[in-house]
């Protein structure tokens, strides 16, 4: 069995998936996908229920690619992208890959600039160290806002999960059409963790740091002595 460090935000941003990937019609891509499992018995092709197609990308067949899946495509995010695979999908997913990638800025791009419409992304925030064959890179929220706005695309979700003895990933989504999607999301993403909010420094990782626990759960005893108070 997977490590709760590794399983409870894995399980985290799959619920989170669920939530939005039926809205999103059209051609799906899964970049870097592996086998599209989304470590819970399913496949990540199962969320995306409205679909028209679906396809997968993996690193080079003669590297890490896994061979033999329908609709996989060999790709190499560190590389220009092909001119066939430019603006060729509705909806472009991506789950921890980019802290692989030392060249994350081009992959990144790559990733955005397959897309007419909306990227889904997870990154990790706070994780240990978990490859030796390459683990570079750890994203805050901030900096995925940022890098979205840099290739254009506006972000309509942002999230981070809050559990005790466990990694953080941040999920996001964004698009080259807001227009499009304002009925469904805000448009309004928040660095700020709402279970830490008393502190001096609210922000997404605060459930990570020992003395900020300490701090928080002072805090949650105060305000329930408080609350008992009234």
């Amino acid at each position: 069995m997977t490590e709760r460090v590794h399983r409870v935000p894995r399980l985290w941003s799959n619920l989170e998936l669920s939530k939005f990937a039926p809205l999103f019609s059209g051609a799906v891509v899964n970049v870097s996908a592996w086998r599209d499992e989304d470590k819970n018995g399913n496949t990540y092709r199962d969320y995306f229920s409205n679909a028209s197609e679906y396809f997968l990308t993996n690193f080079d067949a003669d590297k890490r690619g896994f061979q033999g899946s329908n609709g996989e495509i060999f790709l190499d995010l560190e590389e220009p992208l092909p001119k066939e695979l430019q603006s060729r999908f509705d909806v472009v997913f991506n789950h921890t890959t980019l802290e692989h990638i030392y060249d994350f800025r081009t992959a990144f791009r790559n990733l955005c600039c397959m897309t007419k419409d909306i990227v889904i992304i997870v990154v990790p925030f706070l994780q240990q160290m978990h490859a030796d064959y390459g683990d570079y890179w750890r994203f805050t929220p901030q900096a995925l806002h940022r890098m979205f706005e840099d290739e254009g695309l506006d972000v309509a979700y942002l999230s981070f999960n809050n559990d005790f003895r466990s990694s953080v990933y941040v999920f996001c989504i964004a698009t080259k059409n807001p227009g499009r999607w304002r009925s469904h999301f805000s448009f309004n993403p928040s660095y700020v963790d709402p279970v830490f909010s008393h502190l001096p420094e609210p922000f997404a990782g605060s459930n990570a740091i020992h003395a900020n626990w300490k701090t928080a759960l002072r805090g949650w005893l105060t305000g329930l002595k408080d609350k008992r108070a009234k």
